[in-house]
């Protein structure tokens, strides 16, 4: 049982959060802007329910997890998520949030990051955590995988071996490599047995993806397979 109710949150702080976001992520790029938050707090929601999870600390760490943006291929990607948790710990403190979750909201934020490496210390923080990468798995995270290879001026994929066989995969390069190079193996990573199966089921989706493009492009479901089977993403 949760010792506060989602609407009941909102009614006290929605509404400031929202006004901080609407500054903090004006010109975000639509991969990581105010719809991605929403969803990302739908989802902990959900994996939440049922559980002893505190509430008070999954909202504000959802709404405020990607406070502040840092280009998918900039060097500082690594830090954004250290960087969204400081921004958010001071706008907590000056909005006079319950100074005794502050410290495990600021942990959350900072281990919801894939490319951070922070392990998950408390049950909020594996509740965020599985709620933002379900995000880039399903026809939500298929949508953002493009538009963000587009953003940065990717191919969809490499002409002359589409699917990364005898090659590493490089998705600074082509949007297709991303599916070997992280989102294939990503539900391995879920924390919570409902963020888990969630994940397993997206999955399929982006494989049923890659199968209707093989087929487009006529390469064949072999080198698919060998590219599923032979690259290993990482944990």
């Amino acid at each position: 049982m949760h010792s506060v109710t989602v609407e009941a949150w909102n009614e006290l702080w929605l509404l400031r959060f929202r006004e901080f976001l609407d500054v903090q992520m004006h010109g975000v790029d639509s991969g990581h802007g105010i719809e991605h938050v929403q969803r990302v707090v739908s989802n902990a929601i959900k994996l939440a329910e049922g559980s002893v999870a505190h509430l008070e600390v999954i909202l504000p760490a959802a709404w405020l997890h990607d406070c502040v943006s840092v280009p998918k291929n900039s060097p500082m990607r690594s830090q954004a998520s250290r960087l969204a948790a400081t921004e958010a710990s001071e706008f907590l403190m000056a909005i006079g949030y319950e100074n005794r979750w502050i410290a495990e909201i600021t942990h959350c934020i900072e281990a919801h990051s894939f490319s951070a490496g922070i392990p998950c210390k408390t049950l909020e923080a594996e509740i965020v955590q599985d709620a933002d990468r379900l995000e880039a798995l399903g026809a939500i995270g298929l949508a953002r995988c493009l538009m963000t290879g587009g953003s940065m001026g990717q191919r969809l994929y490499e002409p002359t071996e589409p699917f990364p066989v005898t090659r590493p995969p490089r998705d600074t390069e082509q949007s297709v490599d991303h599916f070997f190079a992280k989102l294939l193996g990503l539900h391995e990573t879920m924390k919570t047995a409902a963020g888990r199966g969630e994940a397993v089921r997206r999955t399929e989706f982006l494989k049923v993806f890659l199968r209707e493009l093989a087929r487009e492009i006529g390469t064949g479901d072999e080198p698919l397979d060998r590219a599923i089977t032979t690259c290993q993403p990482h944990s």
